[in-house]
C-alpha cells in the first residue's frame, strides 16, 4: 500500500516481469540437484516469472488494495461550521514530488496554512486529525508522490470532514472524487497561483463554495459509489475469489464439449451465459436469444435474473444508510470476468451490440460480472 516512488517492486508491470535474481538462484539450485542426483533430466527446475498475483493500490492490480472503504470512513458525515483557509499534516520532508514547494507557494499567495505536522509546524500536532479538519473550509491532501491510483487517507479524511481537499498527488484524482466540484487539484507547481485564486474566490462566494459540497447532501456520484463499493468485500476475500475463478476457468476448459452453451432451432439460437455480482464467486445462468443479443437486452436479462433471486447487493450493509437506496437494482457496469478494476470501471466498453454478439458467439458460455450501484 505504498507508492512505487519508494518501493519500485509495487509497480504492477515490474512485479509481473521476469525476476532475474530469482531465476538465477533457481538455476543454480537446479544444477546442484542435477549433479547431486547425477541426473540430466527431470531436475524439476522451472524458471519463475515475477509475482503470479499482484495486490497494490493500483486499480490495475489483480486484486486492488485501496485506502478507501465505507467501513473505515464516514464519508457522509454532516458538515460542521468552519473557519477559513487550510490545515496541513506533513511530517515527511523527503517527498518525491513538489508538495513542500506547493505549501510554501500557497502561503506566499496569502493562503493561511495551519501546520500540524513536522514541516512548518505552527500548531500543536497532538490533535484528532479528522476533528481538526472539520473546522476548516479546505484541507491540504498532499501525497508524498504523484502516482496513478495512489490516494491515501489524506484525501478520504478530508471528505469525511466536509472540507474541500486541495490535492497534490494522483494525476487521476477525479476517479476517486465524489463529484467533479468536490476538490481542487495542483497538477504542477505552476498551478499553485491559480488554485490559490480559486480558494480565495470560494471563500468570498458562499454559494459557489456550498456547490462544491453539494454531494454531501445529494449523495456522491455513481462512479464514486462503484469504486468504494469494491472495498465492501475484504481484499483477502477478493484474493480468494480471484484464485478460485482462475482454477474454475481451467477446469471448465475441459468440460465445454459436454456443457450446453447454446441451442439452435431454425434461425434462432439461444446462448447460455453466466453472470455474477462483483465481489461474489457464484455465477448465475442466463439465457439470451440471438435475436435479442443487444446490450440493452443483456442488462434487462441481468436485472430480471437478480431481481427474481431477490438479490441484495454485496455493499448494502456497508454503505451509509443515506445512500443505500431502496430495493431497486441499478446496473452500473457489465463486463467480461477477468478485467482489472481500472478496465472495468474506466476503460472497457462494448463497441456496440455487434461486439457483444461476437463475444458471446466466440466464447462458449461466457462469464460476465455486474456492478450494481
Amino acid at each position: 500500500m505504498e507508492s512505487t516512488s519508494y518501493y519500485s517492486e509495487n509497480n504492477v508491470a515490474q512485479a509481473r516481469r521476469w525476476n532475474k535474481t530469482q531465476v538465477f538462484d533457481q538455476m543454480v539450485e537446479g544444477m546442484r540437484n542435477i549433479f547431486a542426483r547425477k541426473q540430466v533430466c527431470n531436475s524439476g527446475w522451472v524458471p519463475r516469472r515475477g509475482y503470479d498475483i499482484v495486490m497494490t493500490t493500483s486499480l490495475s492490480s489483480d486484486v486492488p488494495v485501496g485506502y478507501f472503504s465505507w467501513a473505515e470512513y464516514d464519508i457522509m458525515a454532516p458538515v460542521m461550521r468552519m473557519k477559513a483557509h487550510a490545515p496541513a499534516f506533513i511530517s515527511n520532508c523527503g517527498a518525491r514530488n513538489f508538495r513542500l514547494e506547493a505549501l510554501v507557494g500557497l502561503e506566499k499567495a496569502n493562503i493561511k496554512i495551519d501546520s500540524y505536522g513536522g514541516y512548518h509546524r505552527n500548531r500543536d500536532g497532538n490533535v484528532d486529525k479528522v476533528e481538526a479538519l472539520k473546522r476548516y473550509k479546505f484541507s491540504l491532501a498532499f501525497e508524498n508522490s504523484n502516482e496513478e491510483d495512489y490516494v491515501t487517507e489524506k484525501f478520504f479524511q478530508s471528505l469525511v470532514a466536509g472540507t474541500i481537499p486541495v490535492v497534490g498527488g494522483a494525476p487521476n484524482i477525479e476517479d476517486f472524487a465524489p463529484s467533479p466540484e468536490s476538490f481542487l487539484h495542483i497538477k504542477e507547481l505552476e498551478d499553485v497561483p491559480s488554485v490559490a485564486n480559486k480558494m480565495k474566490y470560494l471563500l468570498d462566494n458562499p454559494v459557489a463554495y456550498n456547490q462544491s459540497l453539494r454531494w454531501k447532501y445529494e449523495g456522491p456520484s455513481d462512479s464514486f459509489k462503484a469504486l468504494v463499493d469494491m472495498a465492501a468485500v475484504h481484499s483477502s476475500c477478493r484474493l480468494c475469489i480471484h484464485l478460485a475463478t482462475i482454477i474454475q476457468e481451467k477446469e471448465e476448459k475441459s468440460s465445454f464439449k459436454k456443457r450446453p452453451c447454446k441451442c439452435s432451432r431454425g434461425s434462432d439460437t439461444v446462448y447460455h451465459i453466466y453472470v455474477r455480482e462483483r465481489g461474489r464467486f457464484k455465477m448465475n445462468s442466463i439465457l439470451l436469444r440471438s435475436g435479442s443479443s443487444t446490450l440493452e437486452a443483456l442488462e434487462a436479462a441481468v436485472l430480471m435474473k437478480f431481481k427474481s433471486l431477490k438479490h441484495v447487493p454485496v455493499w448494502k450493509p456497508e454503505r451509509p444508510e443515506s445512500i443505500r437506496g431502496g430495493d431497486e437494482l441499478k446496473a452500473y457496469r457489465i463486463y467480461p470476468v477477468g478485467l482489472t478494476q481500472r478496465q472495468a470501471l474506466y476503460t472497457f466498453k462494448f463497441k456496440g451490440d455487434a461486439d457483444l454478439r461476437s463475444r458471446i458467439e466466440n466464447n462458449p458460455c461466457p462469464n460476465f460480472e455486474v456492478i450494481f450501484v
